[in-house]
């Protein structure tokens, strides 16, 4: 098991930016998923530091940026020209293969969330 601890959440006008970190206790390969109230649970971002991989969801790249401070165990969101579409509650996860996956179900650590809200 691996301990998660996320922060960063808040309220932000539209077109603002927030940066989320994630604190691992371990190594491990790491995702951001977000969930909206009513739909299902998304990849975001994530990274992979045995194989230097990292990996943004399509719709969000040119917005959204990960990053990692391998020493630290820690990863990164960079979230700009945020949208009220982007409001959501942000969950770290984390799994210890190395292969960087995309669907939530591969992922059995996960942090308690932070609220990122976008007001229009």
């Amino acid at each position: 098991q691996v301990q998660l601890v996320e922060s960063g959440g808040g309220l932000v006008q539209a077109g603002g930016s927030l940066r989320l970190s994630c604190a691992a206790s371990a190594r491990w390969t790491m995702a951001w998923f977000r969930q909206a109230p009513g739909k299902e649970r998304e990849v975001v971002a994530g990274l992979s530091w045995d194989v230097n991989v990292t990996y943004v969801a399509a719709s969000l790249k040119g917005r959204f940026t990960v990053s990692g401070d391998r020493d630290k165990n820690t990863m990164f969101l960079q979230m700009n020209s945020l949208e009220p579409e982007d409001t959501a509650v942000y969950f770290c996860a984390a799994r210890e293969s190395p292969r960087l996956v995309i669907l939530p179900r591969f992922y059995d650590n996960w942090g308690q969330g932070t609220q990122v809200t976008v007001s229009s």
